[in-house]
């Protein structure tokens, strides 16, 4: 029973970075047909919350506790969702992705803040193994140092800064269900998303003109983005914090073979010795050993 425990989270997390290592791709399509990152994201979140309905029962009964850190969860998983697809559909991937997986530096500051995880040399160890092959994958010479230079890449810092955040919070709120948690995901997600949409304008035209197999891709898009919260939000609620964003690193192996395949863009040497760190440090992560969580 303990392995199965110990392995299911794993595989929450790790499914997480599976889907957002995959998921630019179609909304890079349904860009190039003229609906917005910021529509699509919303029409997506607003399905996951539809077909994440038969959780409502357990969020009513908890609708006294959804206060203090379920509100912090709801706007800062909220900004990583959103901030991540606006910087990596208008800016330079390379960077975006750069800045954006800066997140286990954060992680560490964040955890060591709100659930006073103190990692021991060996878990210092593993994460910087873990940046060290994002760096390795990402880093550019000729893009320069990784501070933003745009909007773009300030959207990936933060998102970055964000997606630690909610990970630590939601191991935080740990008297939240997971149905909680994950409904919060999707509105904190739509509800920062529509006064952008807002302001910027031309979303009924839009609207309008989705054709049916838009529409049927922003559905299937819906589901898998309802059933990956759940597993994500379930992961990070058994595992540090810490262990948890190192996995979700993986993403990033994920999207490289994602965008040979899909974009015919080849892996080089330098990606292949970047995956091999980051998986590495997966699987060193069962390793980490935080001096003290909060359970």
């Amino acid at each position: 029973m303990s392995s199965k425990q110990n392995v299911l989270p794993v595989v929450g997390v790790l499914s997480g970075a599976l889907v957002w290592g995959l998921i630019w791709y179609p909304y890079r399509v349904l860009q190039d047909v003229g609906i917005s990152g910021a529509l699509s994201t919303l029409i997506t979140y607003l399905l996951a919350m539809f077909f994440g309905l038969f959780m409502l029962p357990t969020i009513w009964r908890e609708r006294e506790q959804i206060r203090g850190w379920a509100l912090l969860l709801v706007l800062s998983a909220g900004w990583a969702n959103l901030g991540y697809v606006l910087g990596m559909l208008h800016g330079d991937v390379m960077r975006v992705l750069l800045l954006f997986y800066l997140a286990p530096v954060w992680t560490i500051l964040f955890s060591f803040w709100l659930l006073g995880e103190r990692l021991n040399r060996y878990g210092y160890f593993i994460v910087l193994l873990s940046l060290s092959g994002a760096m390795v994958m990402l880093w550019q010479p000729s893009l320069g140092v990784p501070w933003p230079q745009n909007s773009s890449e300030w959207l990936g810092l933060s998102a970055g800064m964000s997606f630690a955040l909610s990970n630590v919070t939601s191991r935080r709120a740990a008297h939240l269900s997971v149905e909680t948690k994950s409904f919060s995901i999707w509105l904190g997600t739509a509800l920062l998303t529509l006064p952008f949409l807002c302001w910027q304008g031309g979303a009924d035209t839009q609207i309008s003109s989705i054709d049916m197999p838009s529409w049927w891709l922003l559905i299937v898009m819906g589901i898998v983005l309802c059933a990956t919260a759940f597993a994500v939000q379930y992961g990070v609620t058994h595992l540090s914090a810490n262990r948890a964003v190192v996995l979700f690193l993986f993403e990033l192996v994920v999207a490289a073979l994602a965008s040979y395949v899909l974009a015919n863009e080849a892996m080089s040497l330098r990606d292949w010795i970047g995956a091999a760190l980051i998986v590495s440090a997966s699987f060193l992560s069962g390793k980490l050993s935080p001096s003290k969580s909060v359970e």
